[in-house]
């Protein structure tokens, strides 16, 4: 059986240039970063306030719920933040998922809309 050498210089398949220019990737692209850029700083600045406010100030300190503090609660909210942000960006990653299907269509087809 003759093995075929490849060359990684020539495209085999989609033309990559043509569809990172095309208006439905570049639609993907800016879908995805309006929910992963505020997602994500979100996540760092709720993910990061616990130990800031914990080490410079007492405000976590006090009790919420009986011997509870609202540290504790602040931390298992942290937990809770975290899978209700995999749930929306499942969701979100679904929706995304039709824009893929229509690159790849586009891509197909050989058309650059």
């Amino acid at each position: 059986m003759a093995v075929k050498k490849q060359s990684f210089s020539e495209p085999v398949g989609a033309n990559y240039e043509a569809i990172a220019q095309s208006a439905s990737f570049r639609a993907l692209i800016q879908a995805k970063k309006r929910f992963i850029v505020p997602a994500t700083v979100f996540f760092f600045v709720f993910y990061f306030t616990l130990p800031v406010l914990t080490s410079y100030s007492k405000v976590l300190n006090t009790p919420a719920i009986g011997p509870v503090s609202w540290a504790w609660l602040f931390a298992f909210a942290q937990f809770i933040m975290t899978w209700a942000l995999c749930i929306l960006y499942s969701k979100r990653a679904a929706k995304l998922d039709d824009i893929v299907e229509q690159v790849r269509q586009e891509a197909k087809e050989g058309g650059n809309a």
